[in-house]
């Protein structure tokens, strides 16, 4: 796709349609950003009340500034097809919201319906009034936040009402029964739509059903407007109060403004409001019949031809009008009666099948493909809910929607303390990916986690989805060999070593093959060398060490004696005068 609009906005691709027009993705190629242009059907373009609608769209919208309602950039009209440029909204919209989780709980709706009144009390400040405030034209942002959008029947206050023969601008499932009546929209009007929707955020439905439009409408108009309570008890009576004000009726018993459903909103969900009395409207409707004091003397105008023909017409014209609402009416009433109704068990907490086989029984269907969820409070295959809900009405053959537990969300553990080993154990049934950094440290002994990034203790997830836990573990601290070892006393040095973590042994260095001169330099009993060597770093596990090596010195050999010589044997001494005998 190619195409360009206005000779600036290049269309990328188409997002989304509607009954009148098409919405695409655009680049704009001036200010280089993305935005959402919506383009009137070429087959509408000279229908003058879809034009003056698209028209009234983009006036109504671009004259709000609020951070909830869909910002618009530009209008225009290239060769005869009219376009708005809006700003491009990353989420969905609030109906498949709804459509995908079922009832919200009552914190969430509560948000969402503060953000709307905020964003609908800018348009009323402005004297816009919506006219068709919906899910469907609520969209809700990546960070939750949520924007009102299409003003494509909002109507100021002294504009053209729409009309068409064949249709009824507005969504019936949210219409006041005011404008079912073709009574003027009004910001009661809008505020009653505003209370559908919040019923249709805490019970995951909308409150009527029927075959047709039609009996859609009556329904609004004639039958009690449900109360949120009989699909959740729990819910504060302050909730159910800010419902039943907004849907009454007779739109003088509602809101008289959106500033005061706003301040109803802000504190609902106080706990002391929990109990309060349940809202009712303190006089009689005064939009039913009429009496009309009888009058005592009719006068007869004079008559005017032409205008007496005038009247004939529009006489006949109510008559005939009459007579079609009069069919309407009687096929309403005399057509045969729908079955007996049937109130909705509760099946919370029962197996699945256990609430299927109950349901069934009492002559309804139940839809197999089951809205599954995790649930803290009930186990893998147990009901959280169904649709209706309990003590809702239904009638034979009708559809019954099971909300089942996918089991109970995962909670991360703590893995500071634990070994790699023990980390893997406890994530085995998730998806989580581990991934190790090593970190240096002396506190603790090697391989123990220290620490986890990524996803913290206690949060909790859901068990199959992809995350990333990284975990430090504890590793050994490199540490040098000092380079002064050398030298060092052998004792001295090995002390030293162990002192700092290390695991030592020494080694005599053999002296064998050496010169008496060579050995009689060596220094004993001191660093020689070290392995690794002095200076170099060194991881201490549990199978290294570092190695001294060091002489002995050896004990010398003990000299031989020299052999004795054996004296002479000396002659006596002669006495000094001693004579020789005589012959």
């Amino acid at each position: 796709m190619s195409e360009m609009i206005g000779n600036r906005y290049l269309l990328v691709k188409k997002i989304g349609n509607g009954g009148m027009a098409d919405v695409f993705l655009a680049m704009d190629t001036v200010l280089n950003r993305e935005v959402a242009l919506k383009r009137l059907r070429g087959d509408l373009s000279h229908d003058p009340v879809a034009l003056l609608r698209f028209q009234r769209e983009a006036n109504a919208a671009s004259g709000l500034d609020h951070s909830g309602i869909v910002d618009v950039y530009d209008v225009g009209e290239d060769n005869g097809q009219h376009y708005i440029v809006m700003e491009v909204i990353r989420g969905t919209t609030l109906k498949e919201l709804i459509h995908r989780r079922g009832a919200l709980d009552k914190v969430e709706a509560t948000a969402i319906m503060r953000q709307l009144c905020y964003a609908l009390q800018v348009a009323h400040e402005k004297k816009v009034i919506h006219r068709d405030i919906k899910p469907q034209n609520i969209l809700v942002k990546d960070d939750g936040t949520v924007k009102i959008t299409d003003f494509g029947i909002a109507l100021a206050g002294d504009a053209l009402q729409l009309t068409r023969s064949d249709s009824v601008l507005g969504s019936v499932h949210y219409m006041a029964p005011e404008l079912s009546r073709g009574e003027g929209a009004s910001v009661q009007s809008d505020i009653y739509a505003l209370g559908v929707v919040f019923y249709e955020l805490l019970a995951g439905d909308v409150p009527y059903r029927g075959e047709t439009p039609v009996e859609i409408a009556m329904k609004h108009m004639r039958d009690p407007f449900p109360s949120i309570k009989k699909f959740n008890t729990t819910l504060p009576n302050s909730i159910a109060n800010i419902i039943a004000k907004a849907t009454h009726k007779n739109r003088n018993y509602r809101y008289g403004n959106i500033e005061e459903m706003i301040d109803d909103l802000q504190d609902c969900l106080d706990p002391s409001r929990a109990e309060e009395p349940i809202w009712e409207a303190d006089a009689a409707d005064d939009e039913g019949t009429k009496l009309i004091d009888k009058l005592d003397t009719i006068v007869q105008p004079k008559i005017d031809p032409v205008k007496a023909r005038r009247k004939k017409i529009m006489i006949y014209s109510g008559i005939g009008l009459s007579v079609v609402l009069l069919i309407g009416l009687i096929w309403m009433f005399t057509r045969p009666k729908p079955l007996s109704e049937i109130k909705i068990p509760k099946v919370e907490g029962m197996t699945a099948e256990k609430a299927t086989e109950t349901l069934e029984g009492l002559g309804l269907n139940v839809n197999p493909n089951y809205t599954y969820q995790y649930s803290d409070d009930h186990e893998l295959g147990i009901v959280i809910s169904s649709r209706p809900g309990v003590d809702g009405i239904a009638r034979p053959g009708d559809m019954v929607k099971l909300t089942v537990s996918q089991g109970k969300m995962f909670e991360v553990p703590d893995l500071t303390g634990k070994t790699v080993e023990e980390a893997r154990a406890l994530l085995v049934n998730t998806k989580i990916e581990l991934k190790q950094r090593e970190e240096a440290t002396n506190a603790m002994e090697p391989g123990i986690i220290i620490r986890q990034e990524g996803l913290t203790a206690g949060e909790k997830i859901i068990p199959n989805q992809k995350r990333e836990l990284i975990i430090y573990v504890s590793g050994k601290v490199q540490l040098q060999i000092p380079s002064d070892i050398v030298g060092m006393g052998i004792d001295e040095a090995k002390g030293k070593l162990e002192g700092m973590g290390l695991t030592v042994r020494t080694e005599e260095i053999s002296q064998d093959g050496m010169s008496e001169t060579t050995i009689a330099a060596l220094q004993y009993g001191v660093v020689i060398r070290t392995d690794p060597l002095p200076g170099s770093f060194f991881v201490q596990r549990d199978d290294n060490y570092v190695t001294l090596f060091y002489y002995i010195e050896k004990e010398k050999p003990a000299t031989p004696d020299k052999p004795v010589t054996p004296e002479k044997p000396t002659e006596p001494e002669k006495p000094a005068n001693s004579e020789k005998p005589k012959d």
